[in-house]
């Protein structure tokens, strides 16, 4: 067997965590944001707002 390199990535503490129960199940969810970014969190619900209308059907169209 051959040894995996590690990678050279510094260990952050996630910017976001989750946590939902199920009855004895626990899912933990965790997240990081992109360090280098200009865009705030609501130019980001912009796009994706703008995105859904561009997409979606008219009633009687």
């Amino acid at each position: 067997m051959t040894d995996t390199p590690s990678k050279t990535r510094t260990t952050r503490r996630p910017d976001c965590v989750t946590q939902l129960r199920m009855g004895n199940t626990a899912l933990t969810v965790s997240g990081c944001f992109k360090q280098d970014t200009t865009d705030t969190a609501a130019d980001k619900m912009a796009k994706v707002l703008e995105a859904e209308s561009c997409c979606q059907q008219r009633p009687g169209a």
